[in-house]
């Protein structure tokens, strides 16, 4: 617990930069409002996105209801012990089990503190605080010792060549960045042939190449110079696309960019190209989520199938790999139904893409993704969901499983007994 109100304040010399997160405050006092707002604009605070919200507690679980939560949530909670319990259980039904809680509150109390850390809240600060406060505490969440990486490594690969996985990657990526409204990574990882300089209408004289060849000279302000900004919360690491030379990469050529990456940007989408290279295999082993695409034949079922055995074989106390079926529904051309693609896989795709030659061309002729041009199309409202699914934000909104998760079940039968 942060006695923030003590006379001797540390220097802030001594605090590391806070990555790219989303951070949102819920204030019930317009001094801590300014606070955070003067914190935001600290150089130590100059990637994160910050918005500063009135209303406390109540706001935000009115706010979460229908809004994904973000990296961090400040509350401001002056009221009694038992309201600001009783307002975090609530909290609890309708926030993201990834997001991180600091609590600002008067009450000078262990008992209280630790309630608030059995729920899950990351700190909790005694008013009134100070900019500085605000910036260590939340610098702390990410810079301490035995903190987890910000970042999560999304790698989707196509099963097949020419099944648009690279299309699927893009597309995944801008909607985590907008729907989701994390910064997010897109990397594209096939240097001579990659298109996501194409796709966003980019053509940065620098890129992931860059990152590859120069391995002396990466760090995270090298790599920082490297990113084309896309939109407000999407960078592109572009892939060079020439024929100039060999791309011909050992092993562990992407583990430098893969460590900076993870330590400062909280999504990050691998588009992997189609192959089997160590590198590949190393990206594959090494990612926190798979998605594999694949078109419903034969020859995707079998490629499918064994990149999907192998990778649980590599991975086993991680997340199986997740697939979805592209450019199902061409006109006379015979296909594996969805249904008989899942019982070989034993597992159901976590979407299925129509075959929508007019509209994904047009998309990517204009530079554009699919929610740019059709907001309103079946297939953005897919892209959606896909990004929810592989940033487990789903899981949380349907089964009201989020910050608090390990609680929610006690909370629900005390409220039945009750």
């Amino acid at each position: 617990m942060t006695d923030s109100s003590a006379t001797e304040i540390p220097g802030a010399g001594d605090i590391a930069p806070v990555p790219r997160i989303s951070l949102q405050a819920f204030c019930e006092s317009p001094d801590l409002a300014s606070v955070i707002a003067d914190a935001a604009e600290d150089r130590r605070m100059d990637k994160a996105h910050v918005r500063v919200q009135m209303g406390g507690a109540p706001a935000a679980v009115e706010a979460y209801r229908t809004a994904p939560t973000p990296n961090v949530v400040v509350l401001e909670a002056n009221s009694s012990k038992t309201d600001i319990l009783t307002h975090l259980d609530e909290l609890a039904e309708v926030c993201d089990a990834t997001t991180k809680v600091i609590v600002v509150g008067q009450v000078n109390d262990i008992v209280l503190y630790r309630d608030l850390i059995a729920r899950g809240v990351s700190e909790y600060l005694i008013g009134p605080v100070k900019v500085v406060d605000i910036i260590r505490a939340v610098s702390a969440l990410y810079a301490a010792q035995g903190a987890k990486p910000v970042g999560r490594a999304i790698a989707v690969i196509g099963a097949k060549g020419g099944v648009g996985a690279s299309t699927i990657a893009h597309n995944l990526a801008w909607a985590i960045s907008r729907d989701i409204g994390t910064d997010t990574c897109l990397a594209d990882m096939d240097l001579p042939f990659g298109t996501g300089g194409l796709d966003f209408n980019q053509d940065p004289p620098q890129g992931i190449a860059d990152v590859v060849f120069s391995p002396d000279r990466v760090d995270a302000a090298f790599v920082d110079r490297l990113l084309s900004r896309c939109s407000d919360n999407l960078s592109l690491l572009a892939a060079p696309a020439t024929l100039e030379r060999a791309f011909d990469l050992g092993p562990e050529a992407f583990d430098s960019l893969m460590d900076i990456l993870k330590a400062s940007t909280p999504a990050i989408v691998l588009d992997v190209p189609h192959g089997w290279t160590s590198w590949i295999r190393r990206i594959l082993t090494h990612a926190d989520e798979i998605l594999v695409v694949a078109a419903p034949d034969l020859a995707n079922l079998r490629n499918a199938k064994n990149l999907m055995d192998l990778l649980k074989t590599l991975r086993p106390n991680d997340p199986a790999p997740r697939y979805v079926l592209n450019q199902a529904g061409v006109p006379k051309r015979p296909e594996i139904k969805p249904a008989d693609f899942a019982k070989a896989l034993e597992l159901d795709p976590v979407t299925v893409f129509p075959f929508e030659p007019q509209l994904f061309g047009t998309a990517a002729n204009n530079g554009q993704m699919i929610a740019e041009m059709e907001p309103g199309h079946k297939v953005a409202q897919q892209f959606t969901e896909l990004a929810l699914a592989m940033t487990g934000r789903h899981d949380t909104r349907k089964a009201k499983s989020g910050l608090f998760a390990p609680f929610i079940e006690r909370i629900t039968l005390l409220r039945k007994k009750a």
